[in-house]
């Protein structure tokens, strides 16, 4: 089996309804780490050789996070600049993330019609694809969960129902079932934009 360990970065977690309905759905496991940057670093100071000890310890990177401008926010950035250090994460000889398991986990305050065309969010999301890859990562395609101001404002419709959230806090926790009982990986992901047409597509086949 996989360690997974999610690191959860966003600056005020207590108001944001997306990602505190995503993480109230994981069960603490042995095999599951919920890391919350701004809860261990609140003044940015990063022990930079403690969150290295936790990559080494995991086989499976989540980095859960709402989008920011269409990146992560500030402290997960500060996290990337000096954790995955030239000759520990890339550079000749370093190979202490080689072959782990990468994926990001966004929530969007926009729906999913906001990210097409030119914002197609895996076009935004291509420096953590780029970043992993460097790494020697294996890269899946993002979770994202859409829609956090129609869901506070209670303006749902077809699209975006009232289930939605719930239904994306089971697909969360279903997600990092699979990652723990190495149920996928990069080659069988491929096809897939985002981890949300593969969750569609497993619906489909169960229909």
């Amino acid at each position: 089996m996989n360690k997974v360990l999610v690191l959860f970065a966003h600056p005020v977690y207590q108001t944001s309804l997306l990602n505190r309905t995503l993480l109230e759905g994981l069960e603490s496991t042995a095999q599951v780490t919920v890391h919350d940057l701004y809860e261990h670093y609140p003044d940015f100071m990063i022990d930079v050789a403690h969150e290295q000890n936790l990559l080494n310890a995991h086989d499976v990177i989540v980095f859960q996070h709402p989008l920011y401008w269409y990146s992560c926010p500030a402290l997960l950035k500060e996290w990337m600049d000096l954790v995955l250090e030239h000759g520990y994460a890339y550079g000749t000889g370093a190979n202490a993330l080689q072959d782990k398991i990468f994926i990001s986990s966004i929530t969007s305050g926009g729906d999913a019609a906001n990210y097409a065309g030119e914002r197609n969010i895996r076009d935004l999301l291509k420096p953590f694809e780029h970043t992993a890859r460097l790494c020697n990562m294996q890269f899946l395609p993002p979770f994202i969960t859409y829609g956090g101001l129609k869901i506070k404002a209670g303006n749902f419709d077809q699209l975006l129902t009232k289930e939605y959230l719930t239904e994306q806090r089971e697909r969360f926790r279903a997600l990092l079932d699979d990652l723990v009982h190495q149920r996928i990986n990069e080659a069988n992901c491929l096809a897939f934009d985002t981890m949300n047409d593969r969750f569609d597509q497993l619906e489909i086949q169960h229909d």
